[in-house]
């Protein structure tokens, strides 16, 4: 299911104002910092983004994203689909100061000036989404893992155990050895 563009900006008080919501897609093309993260360029990015103020008169973004993504498995190393799915209410502000006054369930995004990037908000959250380590199931890993290892011939293991241990030298260093 394709959908529109999502609009790269946005005026939040007006938005906001007037209650607008926003949907659209976006690719990880679209967003360089998440898409480093990534192990392809597969993948899509759907995001909802709803305006609203609320009963203090505070300009509030609904976020819901879902995206579909290739990363890679930090046991095997192979390309690995992910899904991911997030939800957030952001209050917007516009100083660190209206930001530490914000009731602790709203996130502040502090914005220097009306138009909002909305791409950056998503990739942010998109971004701390994100597991930090992602993995395939046991048994796939070790069957790719596998793959890679070498089996010694009987030979090799024996030439092994005639090699004398490097550490015999330290045992003689050691006090009432000898």
């Amino acid at each position: 299911m394709l959908s529109e563009p999502l609009p790269s900006t946005l005026d939040v008080r007006k938005a906001a104002g007037r209650g607008v919501s926003v949907r659209g897609a976006l690719k990880p093309l679209d967003l360089p910092r998440f898409r480093s993260l990534l192990a392809a360029d597969d993948g899509t990015i759907q995001a909802e983004l709803a305006f609203t103020k609320d009963e203090e008169n505070r300009h509030l973004i609904h976020l819901a994203i879902t995206a579909e993504m290739v990363v890679t498995c930090q046991r095997c190393l192979e390309a690995l689909p992910r899904s991911l799915a997030s939800e957030n209410t952001l209050a917007v502000v516009w100083s660190d100061e209206q930001a530490a006054h914000l009731p602790r369930h709203l996130e502040p995004l502090v914005l220097e000036e009306e138009l909002c990037n909305l791409w950056n908000v998503v990739e942010d959250e998109l971004i701390l989404a994100l597991p930090p380590f992602s993995y395939h199931d046991t048994e796939h890993c070790r069957q790719i893992l596998a793959d890679y290892s070498v089996d010694e011939t009987p030979e090799e293991q024996a030439a092994a155990g005639d090699k004398p241990n490097p550490f015999n030298v330290l045992a003689q260093l050691k006090p009432g050895s000898k």
